[in-house]
């Protein structure tokens, strides 16, 4: 099963734009090539040090020997160097983490390669049989043999894979990227650009001792920011210490303008004035610019309160779904003179944001451009959405509850159609731009599993409430993130009760389709809900919400049923 990881801290990340002005007079014979300058000479430096960190790292070198060994052969100085094993260590941890996952989501996409191929080969000697065409014949074959190279491809990838395991080791990493190595190879981007890829940034942590950050350091004087990037490489050896470490003296800077998006410029200015670290990252465009991520820790996620209730929210391809759920668990009308304000920032066309409300504290905020827009555009309306949501969340007092869904790699298949929803489904974004702004804005949130709250919206409270399945959807996660327990009722029963004797009525001599009477799926489906049934209440919450609950037949019930 997917190992999911428990966000404890977040954090905001602001990207702006760096101007040299400055740089220093002078240029290292030993380190410089060609006619760089000091800053690109210094970038270079610190990823061939990333680069050969990760290699020492592969071979067991402790910190001290790589921060050793690393001055020495690249003239960094000795917090560039950590700088540069960190981002490395952050490489190969990932990559360790990232081979368990391709393990497990290997071996689910060869388990159904399996049964398609299974499948796929009864079907020409079936064919035969009845007499079919031999062009419906040879088709069929073809099917079997591209079956065929789909496991013999994955039983390799999994074999390869395992290897790795076994042996404690990581595939090969491409440093500058595999994509862009693989289009250098075919001819399609030229060596240059590849070796910029692999010499174009600089990363260096905070340090509140150090006023914020040491090697990257950010001021605000006279209206505007500015930068100043320490040329550690420049330093010369002027003795040593009492431990034999070597004294060095100061390192020249390379200063400039930062600009800074405006509506960051408050956050930062207050960030610098408190003193607090932040880290930096400098990264050097192919066409000579500078970009720099100020990252800043916002700290921990304050435990959600829901002694008044909270705001449920259930994501959905175009929009989300809002309910304004009462501290009891049931939906709460919503303020008197609320609203929720449309967003100043858009404008396009009219529709673009569109709010829907439905009786007793239900509201659906659609953004019909979310379900096919790319790029940076779907970016920033999951941050418009965001923004609407968190607000409203505000104005309530309450905390927000959300779904957890997973559409990661295993799930996807053969199934062009799952495969093109659940890659284009703006889900992650949607959320994560959610728990990011309520973690801004110091508000709390629960996620909690998206199983089957679908389900049991459709079955218990969208007729009741006269909501679609969405809003009754996001009902029942506010119930779960609440740690209510969602009990068979006498009216589902009934309602069940009432299917059985309306199917029991519509049985035909002839052959029955689904939904048209008494099939044998139906009548398998409801002789388990007559076993599940009497004891789904008994049941703990947790075996409530398993997948092959009471749920879990309710929902094939209910697809059957269309």
């Amino acid at each position: 099963m997917r190992k999911r990881h428990k966000r404890e801290k977040f954090s905001v990340t602001v990207c702006g734009e760096f101007f040299p002005e400055s740089y220093p007079a002078f240029r290292s014979p030993r380190r410089s090539r060609g006619e760089e300058d000091p800053l690109e000479t210094e970038l270079r430096l610190f990823c061939a040090c990333m680069r050969w960190a990760f290699c020492r790292l592969l071979e067991g070198a402790s910190r001290d020997e790589v921060k050793r060994k690393g001055q020495e052969l690249f003239g960094l100085n000795s917090r560039y160097v950590d700088d540069a094993r960190l981002k490395a260590q952050a490489v190969l941890d990932s990559q360790k983490e990232l081979l368990e996952l391709e393990i497990e989501e290997t071996e689910k996409k060869l388990g159904r390669a399996r049964k398609k191929l299974g499948l796929a080969m009864k079907k020409p000697a079936k064919a035969e049989e009845k007499g079919a065409p031999p062009e419906v014949i040879e088709k069929l074959h073809l099917t079997v043999k591209g079956r065929n190279s789909r496991v013999a491809s994955l039983e390799k990838k999994l074999a390869e894979l395992e290897a790795h395991r076994e042996n404690g080791t990581i595939p090969k990493v491409v440093f500058g990227g595999r994509k862009l190595w693989k289009r250098v190879c075919k001819g399609r981007a030229s060596r240059e650009e590849w070796r910029a890829a692999r010499r174009n940034r600089i990363f260096s942590r905070g340090d509140e001792t150090k006023g914020g950050n040491p090697n990257v350091k950010v001021t605000y004087r006279e209206g505007e920011f500015r930068l100043a990037v320490t040329i550690s490489h420049l330093s010369e050896r002027t003795g040593e210490d009492a431990l034999g470490r070597p004294k060095m003296s100061r390192a020249p800077r390379v200063e400039g303008r930062l600009w800074l998006p405006e509506k960051h410029r408050d956050l930062v200015r207050i960030w610098l004035a408190v003193g607090l670290p932040y880290t930096a990252e400098l990264i050097r465009t192919l066409e000579g610019r500078y970009t720099v991520h100020l990252t800043f820790d916002l700290g921990g996620i304050p435990e959600p309160d829901f002694s008044r209730g909270c705001l449920a929210l259930d994501t959905n391809p175009d929009g989300v779904t809002l309910c304004n759920v009462s501290a009891s668990g049931y939906p709460e009308p919503w303020p008197e003179g609320f609203s929720i304000p449309y967003p100043s920032n858009l404008g396009k066309y009219e529709g673009e944001f569109q709010i829907i409300p439905y009786p007793n504290g239900f509201l659906y905020i659609r953004i019909p451009e979310l379900a096919y827009a790319s790029g940076f555009r779907r970016d920033y309306l999951a941050g418009v959405l965001a923004k609407a949501v968190v607000d409203t969340a505000l104005s309530l007092g309450k905390p927000i509850a959300l779904e957890d869904l997973d559409f990661g790699r295993d799930r996807l298949g053969t199934n062009k159609k799952f495969n093109r929803m659940a890659s284009n489904f703006p889900f992650a974004k949607m959320v994560e731009a959610v728990c990011r702004r309520a973690a801004k804005e110091g508000l709390s949130f629960k996620l909690v599993p998206a199983r089957h709250t679908s389900t049991i919206g459709y079955w218990k409270y969208a007729e009741r409430n006269a909501v679609p399945v969405h809003c009754a959807a996001a009902l029942s996660i506010g119930r779960r993130a609440m740690g209510f327990k969602e009990r068979v009722t006498e009216e589902l029963k009934q309602r069940l009760a009432q299917i059985k004797r309306g199917l029991a009525q519509q049985v035909s001599p002839d052959r029955p389709r689904e939904g048209e009477g008494m099939t044998r799926r139906v009548k398998a489906i409801l002789e388990r809900l007559d076993e599940e049934i009497p004891l789904h209440n008994g049941l703990t919450l947790k075996r409530q919400e398993a997948f092959y609950s009471v749920w879990h037949d309710l929902r094939e019930l209910a697809l059957t049923l269309r």
